[in-house]
């Protein structure tokens, strides 16, 4: 039948169910990521290259590379940043290797724990950390071990920073090594142990270099990390006087406000520099790694026999140490009924948790706050990267692939850096509107909403590109609309990766503080905001009251998050791969 609409109809009917549909998609989608993403960066990196107060070409980044407060700070974020790798490394390496290789109980409970910094913010790992190693430690007092009343916390010191943000970045490196372990073919070792090397040999000679381009990798990203890390040094360096490029700007806002956006614009072009440096050197590492024959059988685990039970010993030792132990002296700090008490079933109270969580009101707005925020960012983040992931997976559309590249640079900038960049074009009044969003939760929503995208689009993008194209296809030539596929074919078959992406996207916003502490405003205040703001008052019993009940929290919904691993793709979970 002859189609008889009128054109003003067919060109309707093209738009949204045919190519045309497909284009203005698109078009929306890179106006969002150009928008929330990339704008803003822009206009930060460009006003770093303005004129001083007294009219100088590039005088910004003169004046601020001449000040003595910007080279130690520049100088202290890469010697803590280098110490940290070191850390990272040797850790990342020893335990891949352990977990790869060795065939043994609990492995599931073990990269748990080794891969816990990932759920756990870094001003909560602060905080235990200084609840552990501090005098009224609640660990250590009883054994004797803790530092004299009086005496300053060790982590308060360069060395405190250095160790805390190896032990945080330690599982980038892990994970870099596990995935090179698991692309190793069984055979090179086999044909090691026929020619006679022994077990030393083997690890030496042909596993080691082999994952040595994966372990580089993953200590320069652990590099790039630290380097835009802000919440160790906030809580271990600002009391230590270990000052850092993040710190250093937040301290010259918190100070002075929104007049100085110039001046530290030109410390985040230097985070930008350090990290941009790094990542640049993984990607030419990558682009030149020797690829290794992934045919034959997989890396089979070694048996250890006698040696079983004294490894896996081992192994739990260091890893109560790293993961444990902090987090039972963030418990008892939150359960002591004031700093040097010491805990026993006599003073133990829950005093803390009703008084921070129930009674103080700013509290509880602040996890109000926090949950909507995060769910809201959870759930449009989903909504976007169906769209990104079905018109660059199934569709193969141009544009849409480039938009995949396009969404990690809020990512893998520092967040200090993106949110400067939100403060300076989020300040103004919008154009046509007239109002500003600065100080309000909008601003923190759409940071959330840049930040947080490739957390949820990768595992997206990677559960779309493993479906059928053939399914959309003839859905589209039996007439069905494009938001039709999208809503009936291609949404089914992905759920369970927007699900867990999703679920990451909640976990990691829900207790952020490196843009929060740039963004929040009265009324507006966020989980991570209030942790970081008890303890900088010197209230640290509620600090780690809410710190424990925020923890708690996020590990329920791990666990929960565990609880469907068995219909998530292979690697999304990466504690259950």
């Amino acid at each position: 039948m002859a189609d008889t609409g009128l054109p003003a109809e067919r060109s309707a009917r093209f738009m949204l169910s045919g190519r045309g549909g497909e284009h203005l998609l698109v078009a929306l989608l890179a106006l969002y990521v150009l928008v929330l993403g990339l704008w803003p960066l822009l206009r930060l990196f460009a006003e770093a290259f303005g004129a001083n107060d007294a009219g100088e070409s590039f005088g910004l980044i003169r004046d601020g590379l001449s000040s003595r407060a910007t080279h130690r700070a520049l100088g202290n974020t890469v010697y803590a940043s280098a110490g940290s790798v070191v850390v990272s490394a040797v850790l990342g390496v020893a335990l891949a290797l352990a977990m790869g290789m060795l065939r043994l109980r609990g492995r599931v409970a073990m990269t748990f724990l080794i891969l816990a910094p990932l759920l756990i913010p870094s001003q909560i790992m602060a905080l235990a950390w200084i609840e552990l190693m501090g005098s009224s430690s609640p660990i250590l007092g009883p054994l004797g071990l803790a530092p004299a009343p009086g005496q300053t916390n060790p982590m308060y010191s360069a060395g405190g920073i250095i160790a805390l943000m190896g032990i945080e970045h330690m599982p980038l490196v892990f994970l870099a090594v596990r995935a090179a372990l698991a692309a190793l073919p069984e055979d090179l070792v086999e044909a090691a142990r026929i020619a006679g090397a022994g077990r030393g040999r083997i690890l030496a000679r042909v596993v080691l270099p082999l994952v040595a381009p994966a372990a580089a990798s993953g200590a320069i990203l652990a590099f790039a990390a630290a380097v835009g890390n802000f919440g160790v040094p906030a809580l271990l360096g600002i009391p230590g006087r270990f000052s850092m490029l993040t710190t250093l700007i937040y301290q010259r806002l918190n100070g002075f406000g929104p007049a100085v956006i110039g001046q530290v614009a030109v410390l985040a072009l230097l985070l930008v520099a350090l990290a941009g440096a790094a990542l640049g050197l993984r990607a030419l590492m990558v682009r030149r790694a020797v690829p290794v024959d992934r045919g034959g059988r997989p890396l089979q685990p070694l048996e250890l026999g006698r040696w079983r039970l004294p490894v896996e010993a081992g192994l739990w030792a260091a890893l109560i140490v790293m993961a444990v132990l902090p987090m039972l002296a963030l418990l008892g700090t939150a359960l002591s009924p004031a700093l040097g008490v010491p805990l026993t079933l006599e003073t133990l109270t829950f005093g803390n948790f009703t008084d921070t969580l129930l009674s103080n009101a700013t509290i509880r707005r602040a996890f109000a706050n926090s949950a909507w925020l995060s769910l809201a960012a959870a759930v449009i983040s989903a909504a976007v990267a169906l769209g990104i992931g079905y018109m660059a997976a199934q569709r193969r559309h141009m544009l849409a692939r480039r938009l995949l590249w396009l969404t990690d640079a809020p990512f893998v900038v520092p967040g200090t850096v993106l949110a400067l960049a939100y403060i300076l074009v989020f300040l103004p009044p919008l154009p046509g509107v007239g109002v500003s969003i600065y100080g309000t939760s909008t601003i923190l929503l759409l940071a959330y909403l840049a930040r947080f995208l490739p957390l949820v689009l990768g595992p997206a993008t990677v559960a779309m590109a493993g479906t059928e194209p053939a399914l959309d296809e003839a859905a589209r030539i039996v007439g069905a609309g494009l938001l039709t596929r999208i809503a009936r074919i291609t949404a089914p078959m992905a759920a369970p990766s927007l699900v867990a992406g999703a679920v990451l996207v909640f976990l990691t916003a829900f207790n952020e503080l490196t843009l929060s502490a740039l963004l929040w405003s009265s009324g507006v205040e966020t989980v991570g905001v209030m942790v970081f703001s008890l303890q900088y008052e010197g209230n640290s019993t509620g600090a780690a009251a809410l710190s424990a009940a925020s923890v708690g929290f996020v590990l329920l919904l791990a666990l929960a998050l565990d609880r469907l691993a068995g219909w998530l793709p292979p690697g999304t979970l990466p504690w259950r791969s």
